[in-house]
């Protein structure tokens, strides 16, 4: 029975290493940090963080992670755990094309003159009395 139980935990801890997801920090530009024990300290290259650690990244900064062969790109302004911000990590869109110039000469247009109320007051101005009419 005691060999079992042994078993069974060399077991358990053999799985918590395998599962565990351990990332490297590869490259960091600009200020990175990490929460520990309360407060938040700053990442540089070669640090190893968990899936459940909590980063923040501060404005135009950037952070590589590597874990195995999969590598994690994290851009500027973003806060959270490793595991979520991974989990949404998209692929960046980029859009082509051109925008073509329209002939404004072929559109009609009027110019007519439009009155305002500073051009109707001063015409009532000029005017009789308006309590009069």
């Amino acid at each position: 029975m005691k060999r079992i139980v042994i078993l069974f935990v060399l077991m358990c801890a053999v799985s918590v290493c395998v599962f565990a997801q351990n990332y490297t920090v590869q490259s960091i530009t600009g200020r990175v940090q990490q929460e520990k024990g309360g407060s938040r300290v700053d990442l540089k290259a070669g640090d190893t963080v968990t899936a459940d650690t909590i980063i923040h990244t501060g404005v135009g900064a950037s952070l590589v992670l590597k874990n195995g062969d999969k590598t994690l790109n994290v851009g500027a302004a973003k806060s959270g755990k490793v595991s979520a911000l991974a989990s949404a990590e998209t692929p960046s869109v980029k859009i082509n094309g051109s925008v073509a110039k329209t002939d404004t000469g072929a559109v009609n247009r009027t110019t007519a003159q439009a009155s305002t109320a500073s051009a109707r007051a001063s015409e009532a101005a000029q005017g009789e009395d308006i309590a009069a009419e």
